[in-house]
């Protein structure tokens, strides 16, 4: 017996007051309902119905059994339309991952307004520069600037591409001249990013297409491209840097680019997420934003 199907049955027959209204409403015949109702009352043990010919009666323990089975089907059905909505509309706790530099200055910048849109939505941002297991960590969905992705069974959704650029402060260039060829940086002070896979070597590449590495040293290197910044605005040398943390500095004339006719390996922004059969629709309405968001270039 389908106890959960019997339950609806004999509900359905109290609320109507008969098999017959019952059995039209569940789209049954009036055997099938009856006969639910008969092998629930055996597996009871208790006789919930006293039926004639014409009419039935709750007994005292169906009266009883009545009301405790419509409070538990009315919770199935709460707890089967939360589920639905979850399926429908975002909603619950979104954990995000971003690197520090770029959830600080880029992703905050249209968080909140991601927020407003989805109003049964919260939002956990955890931001580091580690590269963190993000189905072991419990994350629903990280941000990743990077070269390369490694082979892995999440879903990566390439958003944008970001340039590495050497900057410096104005003063600073006017102080020691600027580099006009990738191994001037020789003599240089060069501030580094040590997350880099080659903190201390640039791979360069000219307007036709020829490479060349280049080596350099300074009396700086941080694992955060804020803190590059902040001290090439200072003057203290040629940071090498994301061009979403410089931007504005170089759109108001605060740093300047240097070399500008060489490039940098640039690196992609991804947003990346388990794969799983069915997408959360969180997950789905965080990603879509942000391929909206990107659509048009943020840090030219």
């Amino acid at each position: 017996m389908d106890q959960l199907a019997a339950m609806r049955a004999f509900r359905r027959v109290v609320e109507n007051g008969s098999f017959t209204a019952a059995a039209a409403e569940l789209n049954q015949s009036h055997t099938i309902v009856s006969r639910q109702v008969r092998q629930l009352e055996l597996e009871l043990g208790a006789q919930l119905l006293n039926r004639t010919t014409r009419r039935f009666a709750l007994t005292e323990a169906g009266q009883d059994y009545y009301e405790r089975c419509r409070q538990i089907l009315d919770q199935i059905d709460d707890a089967s339309q939360a589920v639905s909505a979850h399926q429908t509309k975002p909603s619950g706790t979104l954990r995000i991952n971003a690197p520090m530099a770029f959830g600080t200055l880029e992703l905050a910048q249209w968080l909140p307004q991601f927020i407003l849109a989805n109003p049964q939505l919260k939002v956990d941002l955890v931001c580091n520069d580690r590269l963190v297991d993000i189905i072991e960590e419990g994350f629903d969905v990280a941000l990743r600037l990077t070269r390369g992705l490694q082979d892995s069974t999440l879903i990566a959704k390439r958003l944008a591409s970001c340039e590495i650029l050497l900057v410096a402060a104005p003063a600073y260039l006017q102080r020691q001249g600027a580099p006009q060829q990738p191994a001037d940086l020789a003599q240089h002070n060069c501030l580094t990013y040590t997350l880099a896979q080659k903190p201390s070597e640039f791979e360069f590449y000219a307007a036709d297409g020829s490479e060349q590495t280049v080596t350099v040293r300074g009396n700086l290197q941080a694992n955060t491209g804020i803190a590059l910044r902040s001290a090439a605005l200072a003057g203290l040398g040629i940071a090498t840097t994301s061009s979403f943390i410089v931007h504005e500095d170089l759109r108001r004339g605060d740093l300047r680019r240097v070399l500008p006719d060489f490039t940098l390996k640039p690196r992609d922004l991804y947003a990346i997420y388990p794969q799983n059969r069915h997408l959360s629709p969180k997950v789905r309405a965080f990603v879509d934003f942000a391929v909206a968001w990107y659509a048009t270039p943020r840090w030219d």
